[in-house]
């Protein structure tokens, strides 16, 4: 797994580690992460269905992605660090959390979900998995680049509609499919979330239709350490659409991680 530095480190603090949603890469961050404040290193990857040489390779697995990540920290000689995920990061972060707990200092959940698909989301996750193969494009999931941000975003910033849409078509038929079968495999993590001791902040946008408020709240009161950080005017993208509040978020996380 690819790490990338958005932020050198600046002391011995465990590093912010982001973690991108489908169907993008870790680009999406770059906004977030230049807005956070305090002296962590921050780093952000690429699981195996984002863009580049490794795209789609391998069983599609969220648990094969937290496993990768954690051997990429350990090469970097990270053995703590502030996970955090956006979507399908998000699915990461918290299989991240169940397999690799010591690693874990806190954790960042944004727009996102600990539950499992239901039988109606993982077939359409399949259907455009096939798809995507079957047409060697990344045309099934075009119209995400509107579809997941807020309609104030669409109607205030359609520019970050036209940058979702270009990562989007950067990215490959075979990544496509890979992590949209890795995400309908996925289980219900709500029982980690809840076993997880260290600081959490679950962020979301107030115009999210894909991962609602209600499923943030459904974390925050699985969790017994949560704070729920509302983000106005933003949908399902609030790292890209409201990059200021929720670096503003993510910096509250690190500091109470460093004072846990």
């Amino acid at each position: 797994m690819t790490l990338h530095v958005l932020r050198e480190a600046r002391d011995d603090r465990p590093p912010i580690v982001l973690l991108h949603g489908f169907p993008l890469d870790h680009r999406m961050w770059a906004a977030t992460a230049a807005e956070l404040v305090g002296s962590h290193e921050v780093l952000a990857a690429d699981v195996p269905g984002a863009a580049g040489p490794d795209a789609g390779r391998g069983e599609p697995s969220l648990d094969t992605a937290a496993d990768r990540l954690a051997a990429a920290l350990a090469d970097r000689g990270v053995d703590r660090a502030v996970v955090v995920g956006l979507s399908m990061g998000g699915y990461v972060a918290l299989a991240l959390a169940e397999r690799h707990p010591a690693l874990v200092a806190a954790l960042g959940l944004v727009d996102t979900k600990s539950t499992a698909d239901t039988e109606e989301a993982r077939a359409h996750r399949l259907r455009v998995a096939d798809e995507a193969e079957r047409t060697g494009t990344v045309e099934p999931v075009r119209a995400m680049a509107t579809s997941l941000v807020g309609e104030s975003t669409r109607a205030a910033q359609p520019e970050v509609s036209d940058q979702l849409a270009q990562w989007i078509e950067e990215q490959t038929p075979a990544g496509v499919a890979w992590a949209q079968r890795a995400m309908a495999a996925r289980p219900d993590r709500t029982d980690v979330l809840a076993a997880f001791t260290g600081p959490v902040t679950v962020v979301v946008g107030d115009e999210d239709t894909v991962t609602p408020v209600a499923a943030a709240e459904h974390m925050v009161a699985a969790s017994p350490a949560a704070q729920l950080v509302v983000v106005p005017h933003s949908g399902h993208m609030s790292a890209v659409e409201q990059p200021a509040a929720v670096a503003a978020a993510l910096s509250d996380l690190a500091q109470r991680a460093g004072s846990a």
